[in-house]
Order: structure tokens, then C-alpha cells, then sequence
């Protein structure tokens, strides 16, 4: 009986998250399928779908979107676990539509806001990364939605969290000096931003009315019973 109500919990929040479900599964299923090849095709792979600059200046754009379909920097399973408890709290809150939205566009505009970057300094003579360095991950998309999360679950978390985000991405950065880094804090800043839009700030999902709720609709406001004409 309770596996039964386990597997039936399980599928409604599975229906009620078919963003999340969907981009898990996509997730898992590159994650598994790339483990599955040999070491030289993973190689190949990663290099084919990187969008680093060389690519995009082969108009290699499809690796804009490709690129973020591989769990690089973490551990898979921490990875996609990750990006389902945040993406699924925005989700559950705000809809699938605003989950998708901030997690795409944390990964696109940070990709090209971080490529556009290595392009100008190689255009003023400053050292740059290699314009061949792999480029790919998770890692934009998700700092983006948690930084949307954190902007709008409350004012202390807003206040204190994402202060302590931006300086461990900021120490990070300091420390290794990678691209990744410096994507990581453009995103945050993204999705912080993305939260003051007046789409994001738009009431999310309603609550489904309850027993109490469907009572109190179903009762006349106090007064209008005299309003009414007698039979």
C-alpha cells in the first residue's frame, strides 16, 4: 500500500514538472549514451558540440544550444540532481514556460556574453583563453535559475544568499582564472536580472482550491443576502 502511494506521489509530480522531467531525462540519457562510447568518441564529441569561439566562427551555432546537453564540470549524478531541485522549485512555483525560460536564456546569453568577451580581447591584442578551449556544461543555466530562486523566495535570502553566491563564484574566478568562472558570475548576474522583469515578477501558479476554498467562494460576501429578491 505504501509503494502504491509512493508510485502514485512519484507520477504526480512527475505530471506536474514535464519541464523538469523532460530536461532530466534529456540530461541522463546524453549523460549515459556519451559514457557508453569510447574514450576518443566522448573526445570528439565534446569538441564537435563545444561553443567555444572557433565553432561559432565556423557558424557552428547549433552548439550554443548542444553545448549545455553535456554534465562537464560536476559529477552527473550531482549535476542533474542539481539542476532538478532547481529547476523544479521554479517550476512548482512560477511554471514550466519561466523554468525553461531563465534556465535557456542563463545558458545562451552567458555563452555568448563570455564568447563575445574572448573575441574582443583577441581583436585589442590582450591575452586570451585558447578560442579552441571546450566550452561546455550545465553549469550557465543552473547558477541562472538559482540566482532567479534565490532573487525571489524572500528578502533575506535575496540579501544574504546571493551575496554569498556572487562571492564564491568571485573567489572561484580569483583563484583558477577560467572562462567558466567568469561565466559563472555573468549568469548570475542573468538570472538576477531575469527576476526583476516584469514577466518574472507576475504571479506564478495558484494554488489548487481546496475543500475551505470552495466554501468560502460558494458563500455571499456579508450583506448581500437582503440584496436578493424575495421569492
Amino acid at each position: 500500500m505504501m509503494l502504491k502511494k509512493m508510485t502514485i506521489r512519484s507520477w504526480t509530480v512527475l505530471r506536474a514538472l514535464p519541464a523538469t522531467t523532460g530536461v532530466v531525462a534529456l540530461l541522463g540519457a546524453a549523460a549515459l549514451w556519451l559514457s557508453a562510447q569510447p574514450l576518443h568518441d566522448q573526445v570528439e564529441f565534446i569538441r564537435q558540440n563545444s561553443s567555444n569561439l572557433h565553432n561559432l566562427r565556423h557558424r557552428m551555432w547549433w552548439t550554443v544550444f548542444t553545448s549545455g546537453l553535456v554534465v562537464d564540470e560536476l559529477p552527473v549524478l550531482f549535476g542533474i540532481g542539481a539542476v532538478a531541485a532547481a529547476l523544479g522549485a521554479v517550476e512548482w512555483r512560477w511554471g514550466s514556460a519561466r523554468a525553461l525560460g531563465v534556465f535557456c536564456f542563463g545558458h545562451v546569453a552567458a555563452t555568448l556574453i563570455t564568447e563575445g568577451v574572448v573575441w574582443l580581447m583577441g581583436h585589442a591584442d590582450l591575452p586570451t583563453p585558447c578560442a579552441r578551449d571546450h566550452d561546455v556544461g550545465i553549469s550557465y543555466g543552473l547558477v541562472a535559475t538559482v540566482a532567479y530562486l534565490m532573487s525571489l523566495v524572500g528578502e533575506r535570502t535575496r540579501r544574504y544568499g546571493l551575496r554569498a553566491l556572487a562571492m564564491a563564484l568571485a573567489a572561484a574566478w580569483a583563484v583558477n582564472q577560467e572562462l567558466a568562472d567568469a561565466g559563472h558570475l555573468v549568469a548570475l548576474g542573468l538570472g538576477a536580472l531575469a527576476a526583476r522583469s516584469r514577466w518574472a515578477r507576475s504571479r506564478g501558479r495558484r494554488p489548487a482550491a481546496g475543500p475551505v476554498a470552495k466554501a468560502a467562494s460558494a458563500t455571499p460576501p456579508l450583506g448581500t443576502e437582503s440584496l436578493r429578491p424575495s421569492p
